[in-house]
């Protein structure tokens, strides 16, 4: 590289040579910024998101101010000073390119994860609260790194420091492993999506509800009986989750019934059917269907199959099926039996 420096020998006196290559290094610099700002903006303009925009408002400052640090680095071993100058110097050089690009990161961090947050809350209805949250975990990350190649830059061994953390990192796990678990719980709920906002979920564990909050650590589901339950990421993550939602809204349940043996089974059939289609809250497509599934003990066991608009409607609807039913059945004189047992006494003869 400093053979380009060398090209431009115009002067018999180096330290004017070594002005000129600098100045060449800033127009090679505002060049490469005019590309970045200018014609790599008009090319992103064509996509539909504006992330990549962000992104070149944010890169094309650091490019230029790199090439000129370069420039100045190439510029010092030109002029061949001693090796303990050179050490200074490209070190003040390359920590302050550390920090330049360091803040870049973390600016571009920033970007990527408000824009991947907002997807995803769209979706799962995460709140956006967590933004700080994760953009500080980003930082933080960011500029450890950041310190440990300024460190390699100045040969400064950070095997000790990197066991230190390691042992500080192993003690903050141990200590915190209830709560990484649940934030790795939530990143496999966002990544696998088995619910979002809105959806009638069971667990196995018995709970059933309205998933109302998605959370890094925790998951809010509110009940039937209104009363707001927050389940660990970590229980979500290993528990079997059965979603009455998906992938379509409806939910098909199912009414037992029974009726007395010498019952009719067609007009049951119909009458059942009937009653379903005049709820509200059953859909006609798929229709309701009656089947006879078995002989019972003492009746003849029915099971009327129908789909509701919505999970939430499930107990409301089925209460309202089965006073129909129970009117119905009285008007038609359809018997519903139930259990009964003959007891016979037997008087012991003396």
């Amino acid at each position: 590289m400093t053979g380009v420096i060398e090209s431009l020998n115009i002067s018999a006196s180096p330290y004017i040579n070594a002005i000129l290559s600098i100045v060449a290094f800033v127009v090679i610099a505002k060049a490469a910024d005019l590309f970045v700002g200018k014609v790599l903006s008009r090319v992103t303009k064509f996509t539909k998101s504006d992330i990549d925009d962000k992104i070149i408002d944010v890169i094309h400052k650091p490019i230029y101010l790199t090439i000129i640090l370069i420039g100045i680095v190439l510029t010092i071993a030109y002029l061949k000073p001693s090796p303990k100058v050179v050490f200074y110097t490209d070190g003040v050089i390359y920590s302050v390119m550390a920090v330049i690009w360091i803040v870049a990161a973390i600016r571009i961090s920033n970007i990527v994860i408000e824009d991947a947050i907002h997807k995803v809350s769209d979706v799962t209805g995460l709140s956006k609260d967590i933004i700080p949250l994760v953009e500080n975990v980003s930082k933080i990350a960011v500029i450890i790194a950041g310190l440990m190649v300024i460190l390699s830059i100045w040969k400064i061994n950070i095997t000790p420091i990197i066991a230190s953390a390691g042992i500080a990192g192993a003690a903050v796990a141990l200590a915190a492993k209830d709560t990484i678990a649940n934030f790795f719980g939530g990143l496999s709920v966002f990544a696998d999506r088995p619910f979002k906002i809105g959806d009638f979920i069971v667990i196995d564990k018995g709970e059933r509800g309205e998933v109302v909050a998605i959370g890094i650590r925790s998951t809010k589901i509110k009940t039937l009986d209104d009363v707001m339950i927050t389940i660990p990421n970590a229980i979500i993550a290993g528990s079997k989750i059965v979603n009455e939602s998906a992938p379509t809204p409806n939910l098909r349940v199912r009414i037992p019934v029974n009726v007395a043996y010498g019952s009719d089974i067609d007009p049951v059939e119909k009458a059942l059917v009937e009653i379903a289609l005049q709820n509200g809250n059953i859909l006609n497509d798929p229709a309701p269907k009656v089947f006879f599934n078995a002989f019972g003990e003492s009746a003849l066991n029915l099971e009327l199959l129908c789909w509701i608009k919505e999970p939430a409607l499930r107990l409301r609807t089925v209460d309202e099926i089965n006073r129909g039913i129970y009117k119905k059945f009285n008007e038609l004189g359809i018997k519903i039996p139930f259990p009964q047992r003959d007891v016979h006494l037997y008087q012991d003869r003396q």
